[in-house]
């Protein structure tokens, strides 16, 4: 397991390693022994080294642009010593197979999870959305905001939590009090440091462990919404609540409201601050029918369209403003990239198409699915503009065979490959739990010959606009209409790769 963590970790080298990381790499096999040592000799005494206690925080500009007078305009960035991280990648893995064995992490939690990302979490959210509005009720989403929650987890509260709800104890037990206790910090800017100075809470930022022990501290959350009976979904410390409702019950919102004031109970125990002023609202519905629910949430601030985890949700589902965004900035990146495009090769020139036009258009395009044509014609504008500034074609040169030479799949099928993507690893238990409940495998009540084919059940709707576009129906409707050989994949590379051809001989026949 060493040597594969070794292999596996980032080069980043911080200021008090001794050598850089890059050559400690290099000769890991000449000491791989001595190391093996010292971190079993960790885990065995409950003690962690307190030579990677200390970290070094970099200020650093959010962005060029911004005045570096200002200190608000500075990220600090905390680098930790490699030795240290090493042996916390060795606990985080038998940690997080502790976790999953015994399904001790919220289900509604998707940060820093195997198998979660903001994707999936926005998917289930929207859905669920969709599925109020097919049901012709007002949803009201709330996005809360935490003001520098990682920075004021309380240490004692962690060990209870890690004692109580976990169940460590013992010498494993004693291994976290060690590594979240005595830890310190200085600042390092240019070729000046400050002082050392001790950390009195928070989990290590930049750590490897830090982000799961902020999900285990933030665990009876769920239990506190819950009790309430609203919906709620995270994604590391940022919380969103929401609620079906019809317009002329306006209980609902009242209990939306008595669960907002236990939450504020609860972190203000657990020493985290909910931030009201920049605390989101989203009502979801008919415009004539959301008027009648604003006076209610007068205390909260209220628009018409938000962001969400990097998407943003507006109050028709339809994306018209997100779309937007990503094809103004698109074609600004675009804009750049031309200008340079004389300079570079082809190569060059595409791997700068991926990472600042296709990881904008990628970027949870799930959401997106079911979406009339008109509404993803300018994301397919921005793909077409791509492909002639990188093959240096003109204008009025016919699109279709510059797209199909460079093997680029249409927006409408990236869409698509992505859904198909996530129904797979759901329907063969590998997405999240939250996805995989609500994709059901279809079970003839008698022999018939589609038994045993890999179909999905498509449920039933209302509305094209919202119902047909829900990741519920319009998954299984396409998961249906695949070859079904293509379906029982053996894995999900081999799924990928074979679905990609599918997709491409549709798009390009």
């Amino acid at each position: 397991m060493l040597g594969r963590v070794f292999s596996q970790a980032n080069t980043t080298t911080c200021l008090l390693d001794p050598i850089p990381t890059s050559l400690f790499k290099a000769f890991y096999k000449f000491f791989e022994s001595e190391i093996l040592n010292i971190a079993n000799c960790s885990l065995q005494t409950g003690v962690f080294p307190s030579a990677c206690k200390t970290a070094v925080v970099r200020p650093l500009l959010k962005k060029s642009n911004l005045d570096p007078k200002i200190m608000d305009n500075y990220r600090p960035v905390s680098n930790l010593p490699f030795l240290g991280k090493i042996i916390e990648k060795l606990v985080f893995i038998q940690l997080h197979d502790f976790l999953n064995e015994h399904n001790v992490l919220e289900k509604c939690q998707s940060g820093f999870r195997t198998n979660h990302s903001t994707e999936t979490a926005l998917l289930k959210i929207l859905n669920d959305l969709r599925h109020n509005y097919d049901s012709q009720k007002l949803s009201v989403l709330v996005l809360l905001d935490l003001s520098a929650a990682f920075d004021t987890v309380d240490h004692q509260i962690l060990i209870d939590r890690l004692r109580s709800r976990v169940g460590l104890s013992g010498t494993a037990l004693n291994w976290f009090h060690s590594y979240l206790t005595d830890r310190h910090f200085f600042v390092s800017m240019d070729t000046r440091s400050s002082g050392v100075h001790e950390i009195g809470c928070g989990v290590p930022q930049g750590s490897i462990l830090g982000p799961i022990l902020f999900n285990l501290y933030m665990l009876p959350l769920g239990d506190v919404i819950r009790r309430h009976g609203v919906d709620f979904h995270s994604y590391a410390d940022d919380t969103q609540l929401y609620i079906a409702m019809s317009p002329d019950d306006l209980e609902p919102v009242n209990t939306l409201l008595n669960c907002i004031l236990d939450i504020k109970l609860w972190m203000a125990e657990n020493f985290l601050q909910l931030n009201q002023d920049k605390t989101e609202v989203l009502i979801i519905g008919p415009e004539d029918k959301r008027e009648m629910i604003l006076p209610k949430l007068r205390n909260f601030k209220s628009s018409q369209c938000v962001r969400n985890l990097g998407v943003l949700f507006d109050s028709e589902l339809n994306f018209t403003p997100h779309i937007r965004n990503v094809v103004k900035i698109g074609f600004y990146h675009l804009k750049n990239i031309a200008r340079v495009r004389p300079f570079l090769s082809l190569a060059s020139t595409e791997v700068l198409m991926h990472a600042f036009i296709f990881s904008r258009l990628d970027y949870c395009n799930a959401l997106l699915s079911g979406l009339p044509k008109k509404s993803i014609s300018n994301l397919q504008l921005l793909q077409n503009s791509a492909a002639r500034v990188l093959t240096r074609t003109r204008g009025r040169e016919h699109i279709t065979p510059i797209l199909k030479s460079l093997h680029w799949l249409p927006v409408r099928f990236r869409i698509d490959f992505k859904v198909l993507l996530m129904v797979y690893k759901c329907f063969y238990g590998l997405g999240p739990s939250y996805l995989n409940d609500i994709i059901l495998k279809y079970e003839p009540s008698r022999t018939l010959r589609s038994s045993g084919t890999g179909l999905l059940v498509v449920p039933k709707v209302r509305t094209k606009t919202h119902g047909e576009a829900s990741f519920c129906h319009y998954g299984p409707r396409l998961w249906n209409g695949l070859p079904e050989n293509l379906r029982a994949a053996e894995t999900v590379e081999v799924f990928k790769k074979r679905l990609k051809t599918h997709l491409f001989s549709l798009a390009f026949i």
